[in-house]
């Protein structure tokens, strides 16, 4: 191998997109250091490599469509149907078991976090969300701007932020984002970061998430996020969870790479890996359409 070779070896590998790569176990799937594979993990890790532009290979989605079946949770599920779907796969089965589970009232799955998920899952995968599950979301939003993991659940950045992308990803504009960015700006520290809820101090994957909302709502993110992700790099290219603490560096780094590519969920299809017979699909799956919905469910 030559010099300049071995540089640019070297340089991905000490980046987060190298360490992500390099925790691919044979079997397709990714896993934590000393870990074993599964199919959440596997999910976080493509769509961390897929808003790069680079990374996941096809193993990775024959890794996730032989355990569907092993998903129990439906917030699994909706995390493997977009993973697939950035793989250049429709995944009809997991799109199935959505739609299965939406509610009358609007709900899809037991929570307001399913919910998102939900609309999140379909909305990268090329389809438009009931307008009832919209209705849903803007239903669950706390006084104080936020949004829960459960129905009358205490807010948090991550289900916030996790929900204004799927309402911006709806065609939702107004109070409803503002008001979440709002609640968002009152968890940032001094340090940059953000946190998940009052007073538990910054971490890397909840500012990764509020970085993302603004980028989905289309607004500037708050000065100094970006500086507190660049502290929480290790030498190995991973992510510290916070300044304290060092734990599941596959998770927090697959979560990070998004923000720091500037990558809102659902990602472009521009950014999908088309498939044999599949390109098609690909370019066609959310792609630049945030197309508005009409009638109450926009009433912002």
């Amino acid at each position: 191998m030559g010099l300049r070779a071995l540089i640019a070896v070297l340089a991905v590998a000490s980046t987060g997109v190298g360490y992500v790569t390099a925790h691919q176990r044979p079997d397709g799937g990714f896993a934590e250091t000393a870990g074993t594979s599964s199919a959440e993990l596997t999910a976080w890790a493509v769509l961390g490599l897929r808003a790069t532009g680079g990374g996941a290979n096809q193993s990775a989605l024959s890794y996730l469509v032989a355990h569907e079946a092993g998903l129990t949770d439906l917030t699994d599920v909706e995390l493997a149907a977009m993973a697939e779907t950035v793989l250049g796969r429709r995944p009809e089965r997991l799109l199935a078991r959505i739609r299965a589970a939406e509610k009358p009232s609007g709900r899809i799955g037991p929570n307001v976090n399913s919910t998102v998920w939900g609309v999140l899952a379909l909305r990268q995968a090329g389809e438009k969300p009931p307008r009832v599950a919209i209705r849903y979301i803007l239903r669950a939003q706390r006084r104080s701007g936020g949004w829960g993991w459960s129905p009358g659940g205490a807010p948090d950045s991550n289900d916030t932020a996790a929900a204004v992308e799927a309402l911006r990803a709806s065609g939702m504009r107004g109070a409803p984002i503002r008001r979440g960015l709002a609640y968002l700006r009152r968890l940032r520290n001094r340090d940059g970061g953000f946190e998940l809820t009052p007073g538990r101090g910054s971490d890397a994957q909840s500012t990764a998430w509020a970085i993302q909302a603004f980028l989905a709502a289309r607004k500037p993110v708050p000065r100094g996020a970006f500086a507190y992700l660049h502290r929480m790099r290790r030498g190995d290219g991973s992510y510290r969870y916070s300044a304290l603490y060092v734990t599941t560096p596959l998770w927090v780094t697959a979560q990070v790479l998004p923000a720091l590519a500037r990558r809102p969920f659902p990602l472009k299809a521009s950014l999908a890996m088309p498939t044999s017979g599949r390109a098609g699909f690909a370019r066609a799956a959310v792609g630049n359409d945030r197309s508005t919905l009409s009638g109450s469910a926009q009433r912002l």
